[in-house]
């Protein structure tokens, strides 16, 4: 990255706040509801994906059919009610994104999670009025690893994609910024191990380790 970074483009859930096994408990709550037996271990490895492609590889249901349309619905509503009270940022979250500021860096979020759940999971993180565009799995026909999220929110920065990263925790962060791009920074506090980051422009282990390293990171190039 030899010119300066002037936009980053962030992902939420499991990069900004621990919520990726709530995710995972909420999906195999709603899979069991119809009597589809999964287990969590099964469905964590997919989190970072939306439900147009989760739904398809854990049980073979496509997002859209009648079906898939239930298991999504009861999914958002149990996670609504009985998860997220539960989830947190991680530490120095919103001081990582104030430092990306101070240094005129214009902030996006790309996001697999809807819209509907978008608003709450920004309250969460206390970043709200540090975002300057945000897309979700409702602005984009698929989510990822495809790039259609993140090419919409490097639509609302209006930069080069040589003057933007990503920061994200999963490989469909990565992949999805290749496809735009963009290199990605990735945290390792989603759960995932280096060996499924490869590819990312740097790796570390949260929020707050970024920020104590920033200097020196992409970030600051």
């Amino acid at each position: 990255m030899s010119k300066q970074i002037r936009g980053v483009i962030l992902d939420i859930d499991g990069t900004l706040i621990n919520s990726n096994d709530a995710h995972a408990r909420a999906w195999v709550d709603a899979l069991h509801e119809v009597d589809i037996q999964v287990t969590f271990a099964d469905v964590r490895p997919l989190i970072g994906m939306g439900g147009d492609k989760l739904l398809p590889a854990i049980a073979n249901i496509e997002e859209s059919s009648p079906l898939g349309q239930q298991i999504g619905k009861r999914r958002a509503e149990l996670f609504k009610a009985h998860y997220l009270p539960r989830v947190s940022s991680f530490a120095k979250t919103r001081e990582l994104l104030l430092t990306m500021r101070g240094r005129g860096i214009s902030l996006a979020v790309a996001s697999s999670a809807s819209q509907a759940e978008l608003a709450p999971l920004l309250a969460v993180a206390n970043i709200g009025d540090l975002i300057e565009g945000a897309t979700s799995s409702s602005d984009a026909e698929r989510s990822k690893p495809d790039p259609d999220i993140v090419r919409a929110a490097l639509a609302r920065l209006e930069l080069a994609p040589a003057r933007v990263i990503m920061l994200g925790d999963t490989p469909y962060d990565i992949e999805a910024a290749k496809r735009s791009a963009l290199g990605t920074v990735a945290l390792r506090c989603g759960g995932r191990g280096d060996h499924e980051l490869a590819g990312a422009l740097a790796i570390y282990d949260d929020p707050a380790d970024l920020l104590r390293q920033f200097a020196s990171s992409p970030f600051a190039s």
